[in-house]
């Protein structure tokens, strides 16, 4: 089942690089393989948003495994990282990035309109360190491709 969901996590930071697939999808270590299609190209800036839908869809046809069965472990995957920030624990997932909470102070901002001063009270965020993998498929993707097949053949 958590198998599922961290194919879910290697979709997103995966489908910043094309990567070439086979008829199985399945690279040479045997890990399914995402490309970027044409459909991922859309919205201005040149990209879509990818909804929970089309990511399941793509887990679902990479793995072979139902889709409902794959929809099931992400939505299970998502209440787990929900629950984990709520408890104010913080998620480490290696070479993606990391998900905590902090906290803003304070503070008092100015209506743009009457320019009287509001108070903003303090309050919680979810902050997102992106990780070392992700950060060099960004910079370098030619790169970030070899260290992630090259882990994938060790595992």
């Amino acid at each position: 089942m958590w198998g599922v969901a961290c194919v879910c996590f290697r979709a997103l930071w995966l489908r910043v690089k094309r990567f070439s697939t086979a008829p199985s999808r399945a690279g040479a270590s045997g890990v399914p393989q995402f490309e970027a299609s044409e459909h991922t190209m859309s919205r201005a800036g040149g990209h879509k948003t990818i909804t929970k839908k089309e990511l399941i869809d793509r887990i679902a046809e990479a793995t072979g495994q139902k889709r409902h069965d794959v929809k099931k472990t992400v939505q299970v995957f998502l209440n787990e990282i929900i629950l984990e920030i709520r408890h104010g624990n913080r998620l480490e997932f290696r070479d993606f990035g990391v998900f905590e909470i902090r906290e803003r102070k304070g503070r008092t901002a100015q209506n743009p309109r009457t320019l009287e001063p509001v108070s903003v009270p303090p309050r919680k965020v979810v902050k997102f360190k992106v990780g070392r993998l992700m950060q060099m498929s960004l910079e370098d993707p030619d790169r970030a491709a070899a260290e992630i097949e090259a882990g994938d053949r060790d595992e």
